[in-house]
């Protein structure tokens, strides 16, 4: 099973990013998805969830009304669209799945993907 995360990039503050991670090897077009990130010398931090299905969605309060998870069943791949990026936004995203449909709430997932650096320059 591979998550193949891409879209990251190097971007002005303002400016926007749109993340996918194509889903390989399985599908999970029945279990959560989510974002996560690590910015240098921090924790990893939730970023945004998704549902499996009808779409219901979940945002950390440093994202919210910037960021909109979305996700593509028929392609087993999720999104991140990123608006109004901040240099804060400056991480490692990482896309990841709950098998045991633990609730959007839940920072426990698992299948990690490998990752891709958003840098946001002020």
């Amino acid at each position: 099973v591979q998550l193949q995360a891409s879209g990251g990039g190097v971007v002005q503050a303002g400016g926007s990013l749109r993340l996918s991670c194509a889903a390989s090897g399985r599908t999970f077009s029945s279990h959560n998805m989510g974002w996560f990130r690590q910015a240098p010398g921090k924790e990893r931090e939730f970023v945004a969830a998704i549902s499996w299905s009808r779409g219901m969605t979940f945002y950390a309060d440093s994202v919210k009304g910037r960021f909109t998870i979305s996700r593509d069943n028929a392609k087993n791949t999720v999104y991140l669209q990123m608006n109004s990026l901040k240099p804060e936004d400056t991480a490692v995203y990482y896309c990841v799945v709950d098998l045991r449909d633990r609730g959007l709430g839940t920072r426990q997932y698992d299948y990690w993907g490998q990752g891709t650096q958003v840098t946001v320059s002020s």
